[in-house]
């Protein structure tokens, strides 16, 4: 996992220490001394994270991120403010700014890079929700959408995990105080039950928990398509940096410090609520658009219309960030066959089949469309070879290894495989070059016996490797 790291602080011994502890984790850093200067580079390099000095001559830290969260260019980049100061006080007043988080100096290693590494996970989501849904405006299927803090936090369900009744009851008596409904869970499988149901909007669970590891918990959460998304924030003690990095990076969001402060606790469950709605929005109004104008019907992936803005705008980003973006074309081996034989029927519900197996089997940020006939294209954003390499053949297995049910006759299975090219972006990558270079290594499969995967050599030039085959 790589990113784009804007440091902020007019002292540069605490810059270069970060920078250093940064880069040595393999992020991109990037420097600035004062807000005005930070401002002008979050407008020009466009940086994934702000990590954001609080005490700064000018624009002080605060200013500067209410100005970042008052751009609609920059609402989206998760800010973290960084203080000497320790006061809740503060934090509130940052959290009400828009920051996403605080850490306090001397900075613990653990929780910097925990939160970091959260932080990037979030935003890549982020990117990947905005981009699709510039995708639909351009093709006129949705209309432009607000930014996080238009979203109301009213009619909020809470449920406080926690078994112990006394520390429970005074986290829910603020909850109720502050206006939003707050159920007591003390078991680990009854919480994951009511979210699985749909019972509750946001999750607080403590470290604490004795009846069942509460880490477990934050990862049965995650896995869950039903609770993928719900927001999470974690009750900690001092002392516990290592298991909070372990809850970041399995999933929470966010985390409060026991003694938990009553404004404190509202600020920060107020902002991932916001953000949570933001994102269920952008969501909800993309798959209707996307199902009226953009999937196919049959297999209701995207189709070929919205592979074609959709690609362009990867590979635009990619060719300005610099990050890795992997193109797979796949095809049904011997497709024409199935049709001859059992009819387009028994056709029509392999490609069904093909594209449900498809799916399930790719990340959230990655996009599959049916390209054409039996042929189907995967983009797979910030995914290097190593990555897109096993993504492929896990596509592959999955098709190949279970038989295909066919409903006209319930006695028949259809042992179906596929054939795919791989392509990764260069340097400077171009969207027909890319697809020639995914269809080539995709035929090169069919002629090397079909059932596998192959890749265009990354430096190969197009020309050179056609002419010399």
């Amino acid at each position: 996992m790589t990113a784009r790291i804007l440091v902020v602080d007019d002292l540069e011994p605490n810059t270069r220490l970060l920078e250093a502890k940064l880069t040595n984790e393999y992020f991109d850093v990037l420097t600035a001394d004062s807000g005005e200067e930070a401002l002008k580079l979050i407008r020009e390099e466009s940086p994934d994270i702000v990590l954001l000095d609080v005490m700064m001559p000018g624009l002080n830290g605060f200013e500067v991120c209410r100005r970042i969260k008052a751009d609609p260019a920059s609402v989206h980049i998760p800010v973290v403010m960084v203080t000497a100061l320790n006061e809740t006080a503060d934090r509130v007043r940052g959290l009400e700014a828009g920051a996403d988080d605080f850490l306090t100096k001397p900075i613990d290693d653990i929780a910097l890079m925990a939160r970091v590494k959260s932080l990037v996970r979030l935003k890549m989501m982020l990117d990947e929700l905005r981009l699709r849904e510039i995708t639909s405006e351009q093709l006129g299927t949705l209309p432009g959408l607000s930014g996080v803090g238009a979203d109301a936090v009213e009619s909020v369900r809470v449920a406080v995990i926690d078994d112990d009744p006394f520390s429970a009851e005074n986290l829910c008596t603020v909850i109720r105080e502050a206006g939003y409904d707050c159920m007591q869970i003390d078991d680990r499988q009854k919480a994951l039950k009511a979210a699985k149901a749909g019972e509750v909007d946001f999750i607080t669970i403590s470290l604490n928990l004795s009846s069942g590891d509460p880490l477990r918990l934050c990862s049965l959460l995650r896995s869950s398509e039903q609770t993928r998304q719900l927001p999470i924030l974690l009750v900690i003690g001092d002392g516990e940096s290592e298991r909070l990095a372990k809850g970041l990076e399995l999933g929470a969001n966010d985390y409060i410090v026991r003694p938990v402060d009553r404004h404190e606790l509202i600020a920060r469950m107020r902002t991932q609520i916001r953000r949570f709605r933001y994102e269920e929005r952008l969501r909800l109004s993309y798959r209707h658009s996307m199902e009226m104008a953009l999937t196919d019907a049959l297999t209701g992936l995207y189709n070929r219309r919205y592979f074609d803005t959709h690609f362009e705008a990867q590979i635009q980003r990619a060719g300005e960030t610099g990050k890795p973006l992997a193109l797979l074309m796949l095809d049904l081996d011997s497709f024409k066959a199935v049709n001859d034989t059992y009819g387009h029927t028994v056709g029509d519900e392999v490609l069904a089949e093909t594209a449900r197996r498809l799916q399930e089997n790719l990340r959230t940020v990655d996009m599959v469309a049916r390209y054409g006939g039996e042929e189907f294209a995967v983009v797979m954003p910030d995914a290097n070879v190593k990555e897109a390499i096993a993504a492929a053949e896990r596509l592959r297995a999955r098709i190949a290894d279970k038989p295909f049910k066919v409903s006209t006759d319930h006695d028949k299975e259809l042992w179906v495989t596929i054939s795919a090219g791989l392509a990764i972006a260069s340097h400077d990558p171009d969207v027909t070059d890319l697809i020639k270079r995914a269809d080539y290594a995709l035929y090169a499969a069919k002629r090397a016996g079909r059932n596998q995967v192959h890749q265009f050599p990354e430096d190969a030039d197009f020309k050179s490797t056609v002419s010399a085959a």
